[in-house]
């Protein structure tokens, strides 16, 4: 769950800049930026159970792009469905859900590297700890 989280908030983040940016209204920037965030969470929770449990995906784990992959189109579907219902603008909404899901999937790729490299050194120090006891 500490992964979602600190996932969410960077996605937070850059869902609030690109909004406002693009709909130039603080108030419609915010509500966008806190709907579809918060529905991709969501999506972003069940997406790592879906890796974590399917036996097909799971032996993928390690193939950092095809998961990036996946989550994209799911979060792209997300942005585009959210911002277009706030907005009633079909090209606002093309633009959010081409701009604000890109740079999210970058921040989560690099997300995904901190976190295997996390789970790496955890395995060691408790591989260390069992050779050392």
């Amino acid at each position: 769950m500490i992964k979602t989280i600190t996932f969410a908030g960077i996605h937070f983040t850059i869902a609030t800049m690109v909004a406002f940016a693009l709909t130039g209204d603080f108030l419609l920037g915010s509500l966008v930026a806190m709907i579809e965030p918060t529905i991709n969470t969501g999506a972003f929770y069940l997406h790592e159970k879906a890796w974590q449990k399917v036996a097909f995906l799971k032996r993928r784990q390690s193939m950092t792009q095809v998961k990036t992959a996946s989550f994209a189109v799911i979060h792209f579907s997300v942005a585009f469905t959210v911002t277009y219902l706030l907005t009633g603008n079909a090209f606002i909404g093309g633009l959010m859900a081409t701009i604000e899901p890109a740079i999210n999937s970058i921040a989560y790729f690099f997300h995904e590297k901190v976190w295997q490299r996390k789970s790496h050194e955890s395995i060691d120090i408790n591989f260390n700890k069992s050779v050392a006891a």
